[in-house]
């Protein structure tokens, strides 16, 4: 920005991006739904369709946009303890893969088959019905008092798994629609890189970061842990961009890697102070790119129902797939249904590429608002009929779970139905 007036303008908009979220973040939290829609709302009250302040397309906007999404993928990273679900493994698994790949074939086959869309966009709008958002179903358990269940636990667990294989897919269709190749041996290329990459940074990056982070921890200068934790964040998804991969991925698998460090408590707080600056611009800048003048258009509303009704049919039909556990399945099935942050990354990525027009975005960015909406009190409404309550981990309680606090020492380990133990 070189305009001497650009400055002033741009604190301008920040300050008034900032405290419109916070403060419809905090009105949405109030009435029973998570922050992030307040904050999308705020993107759209700033955005082109209403107050025009908020530029989407404005390139600091963008930078400091996508360090927001890097921060977040980071915070969830974080709290992703592979090792505390466990117990439920087989099940979480199962709901994973199908939650994954059933809403993406019903999505595809409902934008080709049924509107005649080209398949680049039809895929990126697909792939937006992959991953369920964890923080938007984890906070809704809790308040129903169902996040300590083995129901609540096969959910963290699948959104766990299917956050990952979301992310995987989001570095296939990036690829692809950045002119990369739509051949199964490009797909399976891209696919493999992506795999690659968090294998090799969770093997070698645990083995390197603890000694690195306790030597670090010697200095004892106030915040030095925390921001070379960021910065570690930082050239993973550097790392990750270079090999031909999303740079979330970096992000999410620094998160993992520092999951299980003495020294999370710390890196955790710093990055949640990051955090309330940084993913509201993202929130924000989604919500402006939304056109409200697109909700007149027949196709587009005709889209975004059709990606409604298939988001939420194979969500919840992936709770029938383990035939095996005989809990609370509905309750599992509408638990995994909101698509919160990750699936307006998706939409967001679509856009930046221009794979999907600004219709079409706007018809994603409907999908997620419908989901994550609808969860909330079908789920009270569900688990309010009891869910099936095996023997579940009693070391951990709901408010370490909610808060993310996923690890814990040397947690009792519950044979999954599905498993052979």
């Amino acid at each position: 920005m070189t305009d001497a007036h650009s400055i002033p303008h741009l604190l301008l908009v920040l300050a008034a991006l900032l405290v419109t979220s916070k403060l419809l973040g905090a009105l949405a939290q109030r009435v029973g739904q998570p922050a992030v829609l307040g904050e999308l709302l705020a993107g759209v009250l700033l955005g082109g369709s209403v107050f025009g302040l908020l530029d989407p397309n404005d390139q600091v906007i963008q930078m400091l946009s996508e360090l927001g999404v890097i921060v977040l993928l980071f915070e969830i990273g974080l709290h992703t303890d592979l090792r505390s679900m466990a117990s439920v493994l087989g099940t979480a698994t199962t709901v994973a893969i199908v939650g994954v790949v059933l809403p993406m074939i019903l999505g595809y086959s409902a934008i080709v088959g049924v509107l005649g869309l080209g398949n680049i966009p039809a895929l990126v709008c697909a792939a937006a019905l992959t991953a369920t958002s964890i923080g938007i179903s984890a906070r809704v358990l809790s308040d129903i008092g169902q996040l300590k269940s083995r129901e609540g636990q096969v959910v963290l667990g699948a959104a766990v798994l299917d956050d990952i294989i979301g992310l995987i897919v989001l570095s296939v269709v990036t690829g692809i629609v950045t002119g990369g190749s739509w051949s199964v041996a490009g797909v399976a290329a891209t696919t493999i890189i992506s795999v690659g990459f968090i294998a090799v940074a969770l093997t070698f990056g645990r083995v390197l970061a603890r000694p690195i982070f306790r030597s670090i921890e010697t200095i004892r200068a106030p915040g030095t842990l925390a921001v070379l934790a960021l910065a570690f964040a930082l050239i993973l998804s550097s790392l990750a961009a270079s090999a031909g991969s999303a740079m979330i991925l970096g992000a999410f698998a620094a998160g993992m890697i520092l999951n299980n460090a003495a020294e999370r408590g710390e890196i955790e707080r710093a990055t949640t102070t990051i955090g309330h600056f940084l993913v509201p611009i993202f929130f924000a800048s989604v919500g402006a790119a939304v056109k409200l003048s697109a909700f007149t258009d027949s196709t587009t509303v005709a889209v975004a129902g059709l990606l409604i009704v298939a988001g939420v049919i194979g969500k919840y039909l992936s709770a029938y797939a383990p035939w095996w556990f005989r809990g609370n399945k509905p309750l599992i099935g509408v638990a995994m249904i909101p698509r919160g942050e990750v699936g307006l990354i998706f939409a967001q990525m679509g856009l930046t590429t221009r794979a999907i027009s600004p219709s079409l975005f706007s018809a994603l960015a409907l999908m997620v608002l419908v989901t994550t909406f609808l969860a909330p009190p079908v789920l009270a409404r569900v688990g309010a009929k009891g869910a099936w309550r095996g023997p579940v981990r009693d070391d951990v309680g709901i408010d370490d779970l909610v808060a993310g606090d996923w690890q814990q020492p040397t947690p009792r380990s519950v044979p999954d139905p599905g498993s052979s133990e």
